[in-house]
């Protein structure tokens, strides 16, 4: 098992006396639905190790399913095409990868280049306005690009080349997706949880055994600066192992600025000696902190949600109850863009909540990334480039 290896960071406060109503595990000033803790083995004790006795029980028909699965495809059973390239961007692991960053990155740089691109996702955690977070995410930085929500991605997909005449598909979170031929796998590894404690589901975060990864075209390795160097090292050795091949493009997520409902940028540099409650569904909230401590930020509270938590009324109430109980140790609270996209709120138990938006920084390998896109982008019918959209 390889993972990252986290750098202390002093920006943490001291713990505060909050008892906010809530049904998941709490202690002192921090709230979370903490599952990484007993999957990780940090959580000790007679019942975490029944536990992940557990869970390593029924994590084998699980894997003997997965392999099932990808020897189908692998022998080219079930796969469909449609008329335009396709570019996958998927992970190993669930959830928290830093995917989204990538997505927006990738979608910017085709419509640039006067690409008509559509995204292709499930849809997971759809909510009343039919989009899940991420959607509403995207949909607010991209736009001008069509998101076709469908669990069957080649219906998708064709349906976003006739009805948008799209000239390429980017599949969101479909690695393992794989009824729908694609010309470019990217596959996005996260630098401080890189291949799910080692374990797949559900003992671990794995959605498949590491070796898939010899079906990548390209790894891109997001949070580096969250790791050592040696880290890094460790996690190139472990991915080239399966695939001797696969080239790596190193990146970093990067604090942009502030977004208040609903749009509102402020500057990121207000978060430089702030004394910030965090509220967050996201798959790896522990990251997102360290994002906000590397702004500047003192984090004294932190309420994790699960991922894709539709922030029903129940916990919105339960939310303000915790923040007011906070009273005067915090300045501010914080979220992450796709909590914003759902609460629509510009304060948050009296106090001013805000999202951070986040893009994605190629730190290495950046010709890596752009020699595939240009490949990809060569097979585009190039008699259509730069055409927009047609109108309705």
């Amino acid at each position: 098992m390889v993972t990252g290896v986290g750098r202390n960071n002093p920006r943490r406060g001291n713990s505060v006396s909050a008892q906010p109503r809530t049904p998941y595990s709490q202690s002192n000033n921090r709230v979370n639905f903490d599952h990484r803790s007993l999957l990780s083995g940090h959580r000790k004790g007679v019942v975490a190790g029944a536990a992940r006795a557990l869970l390593r029980i029924a994590e084998i028909p699980y894997g003997i399913v997965v392999r099932r699965r990808n020897r189908k495809f692998d022998a080219g059973h079930d796969v469909c095409s449609v008329d335009v390239p396709v570019i996958s961007v998927g992970n190993l692991t669930t959830g928290g990868t830093g995917k989204t960053p990538v997505v927006c990155y990738l979608a910017k740089w085709l419509r640039e280049h006067d690409v008509r691109v559509a995204i292709v996702s499930r849809g997971y955690g759809r909510g009343d306005r039919d989009e899940n977070d991420e959607a509403l995410e995207l949909h607010a930085r991209l736009p001008d690009v069509p998101h076709v929500h469908d669990p069957d991605r080649v219906a998708g997909a064709t349906l976003a080349v006739e009805e948008f005449e799209s000239q390429l598909i980017l599949l969101d979170d479909a690695f393992q997706h794989r009824r729908l031929r694609r010309d470019l796998d990217i596959v996005v590894v996260d630098a401080t949880c890189p291949f799910g404690y080692g374990h797949l589901l559900p003992r671990g975060l794995l959605r498949e055994p590491i070796s898939s990864l010899s079906r990548a075209s390209l790894v891109i390795m997001t949070r580096v600066s969250c790791v050592a160097p040696t880290a890094i090292t460790t996690i190139e050795q472990a991915i080239h192992r399966y695939h001797p091949e696969c080239p790596i493009a190193l990146a970093d997520h990067q604090s942009q600025y502030l977004l208040e409902f609903p749009r509102t940028e402020l500057p990121i540099e207000q978060l430089r000696g702030q004394r910030v409650a965090v509220v967050c569904a996201i798959g790896n909230p522990q990251a997102f902190e360290e994002s906000l401590m590397a702004c500047g930020a003192v984090v004294v509270a932190a309420h994790h949600l699960p991922d894709h938590d539709s922030f029903s009324p129940q916990i919105v109430t339960g939310l303000k109850d915790w923040v007011r109980s906070l009273g005067d140790t915090i300045d501010r609270v914080v979220c992450t863009h796709k909590d914003l996209v759902k609460l629509e709120m510009d304060r948050l138990g009296g106090k001013p909540l805000q999202a951070v938006v986040i893009d994605l920084v190629i730190c290495r390998g950046d010709e890596l990334v752009v020699e595939q896109l240009e490949r990809i982008r060569s097979m585009v019918d190039i008699g259509d480039v730069g055409q927009e959209w047609p109108s309705e």
